[in-house]
C-alpha cells in the first residue's frame, strides 16, 4: 500500500492528519511537488502521468459566489475505476419519497440504537429513520442513523443521491476521501459533499452517530443579519483536507448510492488516487465547540434559529431546505423569564439528536444516542418536569455545562420508516407526554 501525504503533513497514514482552515475558500493543495498545474486547469499533459478531472457540485453557469467546483489531478479518471454494476442490497437505506407507514400524528422518541453484534461497514450499517422531501428533485432530506463494527477493507462509496452530514456521537471516525483524511470524533462533524469517494475506518473501535443525507443545495454558513461578523460558527474554524493519495494495485470494491440504490462493483485499485487539487468543492470538519453562542441578556428565550450551524437553503427566502442548530454549552441570564424552549407549533419539522450530556427541555428519557421527532405543525415543549423546575427555580445565572444536542430542521414533513417504527427502541408512550401537563389555571389568581 502507498499512502502518500505532503510534506507538511508527515511520512505515514498514521501521523497526524493536517487541513486547510476556512469556509468555502478555493483551496489547493498537492501531495507532490509540482502536481498541481500553475496558471492553467487542464494541461495538455499534466505533470508525473497525471489526468485531470473536474467535479462539479452546481451547474456550470451559477452565479459566481454559488458555484462550486474543484480540479483533481489523479493517477486514474473516475472513469478509470468504472466497473460493471450490480444492484446491491439496500438493507434499511431509504431514500424519499419513501411513505412505507403511517403513523397518528404524534410527537415520537426513541432510545439509543445498540450496536449489532455482527460485523458492518458504516454504509452496511446505515438505518435511516425519516425521509423527507424528494432526492430525484433534489430537494429534502434523509436522517440516518449508522452502527459501523468494522472498518472498510478495500471497499469504497459514493453517494450521488445527497451531500452527507456525519455527526458522531460514540466513537471515532477516520473518513479517507479523495480530497485528503478527515478524523472526527464525538463534538465534532465532517460534510462530505456528493460524488466525493471515500473509505470509513474506525480507529477507536466500533462506532454509532447520526447521518444527515441533504438532497438539496449544499450547506453553507447562516447570514448573521444583525448579529453582525463574528459569533456562531466562524469560517476560520472549518477545516479541509490537505492532499493525500493511495496508489493501491489490490482487488476493491466500490458502491454507488445513486437514484435511491446501492450499485456495487469491483475494481482492481483504490479510487482515491487523487495527488492534487484545487477549489471550492470539498469536505470538510468543524468543532462544534467552537461554536459561539449568542442568547438573550436581559428577558425572553431566543428563538432557536440563533444556534444554526449550517444552512441549506431553498428557493423560499428564509426558508431552509434544512438547518443544522445544536444547542452547546452556554449561559443562561435572562430574568422573569422561563428558560427551556417554549410550547409551540412549528411550520418546519424538527428532528433532534443527543450526542452527550443532558438536554433541558427533557431531563427525563432523552439520553445521549436517542433521538426525537417533532414533526410539521404538531404542537411539543418541555414535559412536566422540565415545565416545574423552570417554572420555580432560582432566576440567578445559570451555566448548562457537559451537553450537545442538535437539530435537523426541514420545511418538508418527515416521513418515519417502517423499520423505525417496528423497532423496540421507539418509545411508545413518548406522544402522551403531554398528558401529564396539569391544569393550573385560577380565575382569582391573576
Amino acid at each position: 500500500m502507498n499512502v502518500t501525504l505532503p510534506e507538511t503533513a508527515g511520512k505515514a497514514a498514521s501521523a497526524t492528519t493536517r487541513y486547510q482552515s476556512g469556509f468555502g475558500n478555493g483551496f489547493e493543495t498537492e501531495a507532490l511537488p509540482g502536481a498541481l498545474p500553475v496558471g492553467r486547469n487542464s494541461p495538455q499533459k499534466c505533470a508525473y502521468g497525471l489526468y485531470a478531472e473536474q467535479l462539479s457540485g452546481s451547474p456550470f453557469t451559477a452565479p459566481r459566489a454559488r458555484n462550486e467546483r474543484s480540479w483533481l489531478y489523479r493517477i486514474r479518471p473516475t472513469l478509470g475505476h468504472w466497473g460493471t454494476f450490480r444492484q446491491g442490497d439496500n438493507r434499511v437505506w431509504c431514500t424519499a419519497p419513501c411513505a412505507e407507514i403511517n403513523l397518528p400524528p404524534a410527537p415520537m422518541r426513541w432510545d439509543p440504537l445498540p450496536l449489532p453484534d455482527e460485523a458492518l461497514t458504516l454504509v452496511e450499517g446505515v438505518r435511516t429513520i425519516t425521509t423527507a422531501g424528494d432526492a430525484g428533485a433534489q430537494s429534502g432530506m434523509a436522517v440516518h442513523v449508522y452502527l459501523a463494527t468494522r472498518s472498510m477493507a478495500d471497499e469504497y462509496f459514493y453517494n450521488a443521491d445527497g451531500e452527507l452530514l456525519f455527526v458522531p456521537q460514540l466513537g471515532a471516525l477516520r473518513l479517507w476521501t479523495e480530497f485528503g483524511i478527515i478524523d472526527i470524533a464525538p463534538g465534532e462533524i465532517a460534510v462530505i459533499p456528493r460524488g466525493v469517494k471515500m473509505r470509513v475506518e474506525l480507529p477507536g473501535g466500533p462506532a454509532r452517530g447520526y447521518l444527515c443525507e441533504n438532497y438539496g443545495g449544499s450547506f453553507t454558513l447562516p447570514e448573521r443579519g444583525p448579529i453582525g461578523a463574528n459569533c456562531l460558527a466562524n469560517p476560520r474554524d472549518f477545516q479541509t483536507p490537505v492532499a493525500a493519495y493511495e496508489d493501491r494495485a489490490v482487488a476493491s470494491g466500490l458502491t454507488v448510492k445513486w437514484g435511491g440504490c446501492l450499485w456495487e462493483t469491483e475494481i482492481d485499485h483504490s479510487p482515491l488516487d487523487v495527488v492534487a487539487w484545487h477549489g471550492n468543492y470539498a469536505p470538510y470538519k468543524y468543532d462544534l465547540r467552537r461554536f459561539s453562542p449568542i442568547g438573550p441578556v436581559l428577558f425572553d428565550h431566543a428563538d432557536p434559529s440563533i444556534f444554526t450551524t449550517l444552512t441549506s437553503p431553498s428557493e423560499t427566502p428564509g426558508t431552509a431546505n434544512v438547518d443544522f442548530v445544536i444547542f452547546p454549552e452556554r449561559w443562561l441570564v435572562a430574568e422573569n423569564t422561563f428558560r427551556p424552549p417554549w410550547y409551540h407549533m412549528n411550520v418546519m419539522s424538527e428532528f433532534m439528536g443527543l450526542i452527550y450530556g443532558a438536554y433541558d427541555a427533557k431531563p427525563q428519557g432523552f439520553v445521549p444516542g436517542g433521538f426525537s421527532l417533532h414533526n410539521t405543525m404538531l404542537p411539543h415543549g418541555p414535559d412536566k418536569d422540565a415545565f416545574e423546575g423552570a417554572s420555580n427555580a432560582e432566576l440567578k445565572p445559570h451555566k448548562l455545562e457537559s451537553t450537545m444536542a442538535f437539530m435537523l430542521e426541514t420545511r418538508f414533513a418527515q416521513h418515519v420508516t417502517a423499520y423505525a417504527a417496528r423497532i423496540p427502541q421507539f418509545q411508545r408512550d413518548y406522544a402522551g407526554y403531554g398528558l401529564k401537563l396539569t391544569k393550573r389555571f385560577d380565575p382569582t389568581r391573576p
